[in-house]
């Protein structure tokens, strides 16, 4: 009956060892849980402002566009009022 109750012991302190927390464990899931957040937060970001450039350029260039057909508009201008009077 001793050796039933040692390993009954024995398999209830194993049993609440397996169920203690491991502080460390968990803190080093919390803190990978804040770098991947923070990892995200930077992508967006980064991203965000990729897009942000992207459009001012293409901003840009539509202007740029805009200005060299209305160039050729008073070009062609010119041109119709010297060739028709």
């Amino acid at each position: 009956m001793k050796k039933v109750a040692i390993v009954t012991v024995a398999v209830l302190a194993l049993g609440l060892a397996a169920c203690n927390k491991n502080n460390a464990d968990n803190n080093a899931a919390n803190e990978t849980a804040v770098e991947n957040n923070a990892d995200y937060d930077v992508n967006a970001a980064t991203n965000d402002s990729v897009n942000a450039a992207d459009n001012a350029l293409n901003a840009t260039d539509n202007s740029v566009n805009a200005a060299g057909n209305a160039l050729g508009n008073a070009g062609n201008a010119t041109a119709n009022a010297t060739t028709n009077q």
